[in-house]
């Protein structure tokens, strides 16, 4: 994987709102590919807003494919099996995200949070500290 992916990746994992993404970060995810784009866009709206929506969660990390393959469509991404990490504790996730056709943009993301994921459990889905 090349040095954008990464960065876009580094970059997902910062606390600020999706809608600061600065012209610099714009420009790197509009180099990725749009499935990339589409997926990467997602889970930062993703990360910001369960964040933002309960303050017991700071969401730092979001793995869409968990406990399921992702379907995808051309410009929204269904997870039913995916899991997020807040506070070095893992927890089931499942979300719809619909963007605009660039992927630049949310125009639409529901999610739902589910049960902690025992420790014990996360080797087995590729889940880390």
């Amino acid at each position: 994987m090349n040095r954008l992916f990464f960065a876009v990746l580094a970059w997902m994992a910062l606390p600020w709102p999706a809608s600061a993404m600065d012209s610099a970060l714009r420009a790197g995810l509009l180099k990725l590919d749009p499935q990339t784009r589409l997926e990467q866009r997602c889970d930062a709206e993703i990360l910001d807003r369960i964040t933002r929506d309960d303050r017991k969660y700071k969401a730092d990390r979001v793995v869409a494919y968990a406990f399921a393959t992702p379907e995808m469509g051309a410009d929204a991404i269904r997870s039913p099996g995916a899991a997020f990490r807040s506070k070095g504790q893992w927890y089931r996730l499942k979300f719809k995200c619909e963007t605009a056709p660039d992927h630049m943009e949310v125009l639409q993301l529901r999610y739902r949070i589910g049960d902690e994921i025992p420790e014990s459990d996360w080797p087995k889905y590729n889940l880390y500290n």
